[in-house]
């Protein structure tokens, strides 16, 4: 499918999906109702748990990137995570902060490395979420129906199952190996050299990657928490723990940043304890606005790269430029 009808098809479902909640399940003036009288000081702790998620993120690609015997700084890093999360948030997909991370991360580093460190650091935040939702499950189970149950069973085994097998790439490698130079995990393709990256970080990188999504996704449940709060959800934290892993998951169905897909997977995830639809719906539109609200500090984040760039070109091609520049 080429990229112009894979825009097309992610509009279609975002569109799709919001109007057929609205149609269908939500009442749009109702929601607009509930998103007036939320409470502000909950979204605004969201906003700032969102924003130090980043810098918590950051360390955990620093780690990974030190696995590699790569030196590339702390702050270049944090840097990076403010692009991708501009670019997440206006491009159509989710996605597209991480190809930004990887493209950006090229001027320091084999591309390779960058790419596979990019996609290792979403893999091992998601496993741990996935992992946490498990653990949880017990513990809330007589509150969801049954097919959610076995909907988080079903996607945590397979994720967990999945990203094992790309951890453990000798089996990967043995099964890519009759496959053409381009497509193999093995040999000296492009994509081998990424999967090279992806399993040559070592168990200390990735033991210290884990320990790090653990507080990253306790900050992230808790982004969910607070808006919830915020719109009036009325749900235990632990319920919290499954919701955040499907939400987090439904993140990988093709859409413009989720919206759509984001606000029916919430509602019919907290229907089980009786939320309503209207509330549900404010839900995920309110962690919507949190990452697009991050989204545009990154934008500022972006814009003064790109100003300094053409300041710097045009000072390099004539010299008296930067003397003509207002103090």
């Amino acid at each position: 499918m080429s990229k112009r009808r894979l825009n097309i098809l992610r509009v279609l479902i975002s569109a799709g999906a919001l109007a057929f909640l609205f149609w269908r399940v939500a009442n749009p003036d109702e929601t607009l109702s509930v998103l007036r009288q939320a409470d502000l000081r909950f979204l605004l702790g969201g906003f700032l748990l969102f924003v130090l998620s980043l810098v918590i993120r950051a360390y955990r690609w620093l780690i990974l990137l030190r696995g590699l015997g790569l030196q590339v700084s702390y702050g270049r890093l944090v840097h990076l995570y403010f692009v991708g999360q501009f670019f997440s948030s206006f491009l159509p997909t989710q996605f597209g902060g991480d190809v930004m991370r990887a493209l950006e991360l090229t001027e320091d580093t084999e591309s390779s490395a960058a790419v596979g460190t990019v996609l290792l650091d979403r893999m091992t935040g998601l496993l741990v979420l996935l992992l946490m939702g498990l653990v949880a499950l017990p513990f809330v189970a007589a509150q969801m129906e049954a097919w959610l149950i076995w909907l988080l069973v079903g996607v945590a085994v397979a994720g967990l199952v999945g990203g094992g097998l790309v951890l453990e790439g000798r089996l990967l490698r043995r099964a890519t190996a009759w496959l053409p130079p381009g497509l193999s995990l093995a040999g000296q393709g492009s994509l081998a050299e990424v999967y090279a990256a992806v399993t040559g970080c070592g168990w200390k990188a990735l033991t210290g990657a884990f320990a790090v999504s653990v507080g990253f996704n306790l900050i992230n449940i808790l982004i969910n928490v607070l808006c919830g709060q915020a719109v009036g959800l009325g749900a235990d934290v632990g319920y919290y723990f499954i919701a955040t892993p499907l939400l987090s998951v439904s993140g990988m169905i093709p859409s413009i940043s989720g919206w759509g897909v984001r606000e029916a997977v919430s509602t019919a995830v907290f229907a089980p304890i009786g939320a309503g639809a209207d509330v549900t719906t404010a839900l995920g539109i309110s962690l919507g606005g949190i990452a697009l609200a991050t989204g545009l500090v990154g934008g500022v984040v972006y814009g003064s790269d790109r100003l300094r760039a053409l300041i710097g070109r045009r000072a390099a091609a004539d010299p008296d430029y930067r003397d003509h520049q207002p103090e």
